[in-house]
Parts: C-alpha cells; structure tokens; sequence
C-alpha cells in the first residue's frame, strides 16, 4: 500500500531519533504537503499493524474474444490441428473483429498439446550390434572427423579422429576399432554416409545400394553392414548421445597441440573416464559389463588385415598395427627410346 514504507520511516525518525518533522519528511522525500494531510487525516496515530490494503480485485473487462470463445473451444476439441488462420475466417463469420495475432495467442493456449512418442528402447543382444557415425570437431588447426563406435550391449566407446571422413579412413578406424575389441560385431548400423550407401530408395519402395568396396570390407570381417533411415536420428541413439558426451566431457575446456595428442588424450579419456564411468542407461560399467558379457561374443577376427588396391595407404599414413596384408605385386616398366617404338610399328626411326 502506497505511503505505508513511507509513513513507518516518519514515525521512526520522529519518535525514535527525534527529529522534527520537516527534517523528517525530507530525509525520506515525502512532499510537505504529503505530511501535513497524513497529519490532518491522523494517518501518523494510526497503528501501522492494523492497516489493510483497500485494492480489490480489478473488474472484468470484455474483450473482443469473448462472441466467438465457444466457437474457438468447440472446433479446437474436435479438430485440435485446426491452424489459427482456419479459425481466423470461421471466427470472422460470427462477428469477431479482433486481431489475428491475438486469436493465435488464444489458439495456442487452447490447442490439446499434442500426444507425446512412445518412446521404445531397442536393445541388442551381446556382440549383436555396433553403431557407427561420424563427428564434425573444429579445432585450433583444422577441422578433424572423430570416428565413433559403441557396442550395443556393453556401450562400451572407440573413438579416434581423422582429418577426412572417407572409405579410406572408415575402413581403416574400423580395422583399429576390431583390434582393440579382439572381435567382430555380428552388424554394424551406420548414418547415410556416402562412404557406405551410394542410394536409399526405401521411402520410395525401392532398396538400398551400398558401397561395393564396404561390402567386401565387411565380407572379409564377417559383420552385416545395416543403415538407418533418412531423418531418423533415433535408430541409432547409442551412438549419437556419445557424441555429445565427446563434445562436454572431453573436447571442451581442453587443448590440444597436434593429431597425435589428440588421438593419445581421447585414448587416455577412454580409458579413465568413459568406459569405467557407471552409464545412465545400463546403469553399468561399460568396460566391466565388455568384458564379462559381450567380449567372448564378439566374431573372431580374420587372419589376415584386410587389403584393397583401391585402398592403397597414402605416403606418412599410420596403418592399423595389424599388418596392412600382402602388398601388390611391383611393376617393373622399361625405358626405351622412341626409335625403338619406330621400329615396331614399322616405320623409320
């Protein structure tokens, strides 16, 4: 209540310090003629606990709305996606000469929320599944891809980062990947990269088209390639949450000075701090549950490292540290003078 505050700190400064009244009413900035009609009310006598706040509730004031609220109310509850310029030109019929925005306002504080996704948690067997998928990282010297693999089961992470995001460097993290592991999962779910899918045409009714070079890749490790469909960022969740684990818990506040102590921290981060964590899903140890559960289910690894001509390692890249297989035969090609090419074809040299 306006003056209350006011009033206390008068009486305050008047009967405890004792100060006039004018220098009183100054030292709080209340006018003069404020004071002297507190004075003549007697407001300054009356005992301050016993005043009540004399507001009331403000009267209802109509608003253009209220014609066609029934109207808005009735159509919402039997078609709840009925869209507010719909309902704009039903509302106009029956006289309502407000404004557009204000009806959008009423519409979306009517409109049923709409019924949530069931949300399914798919879960695979041990050694059933991995999911694959890649991360865009910008660091301080160029943008790096960090390859990410989790097993299904186990949850359990294999991250290392590659400046290109290629077949070259997907078969090569995956052949790392299964060293690591000691094994092979029996598929792997991968995002629509064009390293493993060339063509979806599922929403179509059509199939898929994938990477020859992949399919060999993974014939040779014995995994079934899947891929997940467009836009639905939810059939591979087990991966893609880590990546954002990678951006919080790993990648932000740090610093790295090159590649290699990049690759050696997210190892070292690996070991300490992702795999032992308790996970919120599981509510279990990545690694322990890895290594009691899923690991003797894990397919064994071939004999050999697998080896493409198309391929090949390019000059000062680090292969896996299987061997990179059986290398191609060399090509020996002989240097010879145009003359003699002359003479072959019969002309003169």
């Amino acid at each position: 209540m306006y003056g209350v505050r006011e009033r206390m700190l008068l009486r305050h400064l008047v009967e405890i310090e004792g100060q006039p009244l004018s220098a009183a009413a100054r030292a709080i900035g209340v006018h003069r003629k404020t004071l002297h009609r507190w004075i003549h009310a007697g407001l300054l006598d009356t005992d301050l606990d016993t005043i009540t706040a004399r507001y009331g509730p403000r009267p209802v004031v109509p608003v253009k709305l209220d014609v066609v609220m029934p109207l808005i109310q009735a159509r919402l509850a039997e078609f709840p996606r009925l869209t507010a310029r719909r309902l704009l030109a039903e509302c106009r019929a029956a006289g309502y000469r407000g404004g557009y925005s204000r009806l959008c306002d009423v519409v979306r504080a009517l409109r049923p929320p709409p019924a949530a996704e069931p949300l399914v948690r798919f879960e695979t067997a041990p050694g059933e599944q991995g999911q694959v998928d890649f991360a865009h990282c910008r660091l301080p010297w160029g943008v790096r891809y960090a390859l990410v693999v989790v097993l299904g089961y186990s949850r359990l992470l294999w991250i290392r980062f590659y400046p290109r995001q290629d077949l070259r460097t997907l078969v090569h993290g995956l052949e790392a990947c299964f060293l690591t592991w000691g094994g092979v999962p029996r598929e792997l779910l991968f995002d629509q990269m064009r390293s493993v899918l060339t063509r979806d045409d599922r929403l179509t009714g059509g199939g898929l088209s994938h990477n020859l070079e992949l399919l060999r890749f993974a014939r040779h490790y014995g995994f079934r390639p899947r891929v997940c469909r467009p836009y639905r960022a939810k059939t591979k969740g087990k991966v893609e949450r880590p990546i954002r684990y990678l951006r919080e818990s790993f990648l932000y506040g740090r610093t790295f000075c090159s590649d290699a102590d990049l690759n050696a921290q997210v190892e070292h981060w690996l070991t300490t701090v992702a795999n032992p964590r308790v996970h919120a899903t599981t509510k279990a140890v990545p690694l322990v549950r890895f290594e009691s559960e899923e690991r003797a289910q894990l397919a064994p690894l071939p004999a050999r490292a697998y080896y493409s001509p198309l391929l090949t390692p390019r000059p000062g890249a680090h292969g896996p540290s299987r061997a990179a297989g059986v290398a191609g035969p060399m090509v020996v090609v002989e240097r010879r003078s145009l003359a003699a090419y002359a003479a072959v074809a019969g002309g003169e040299s």
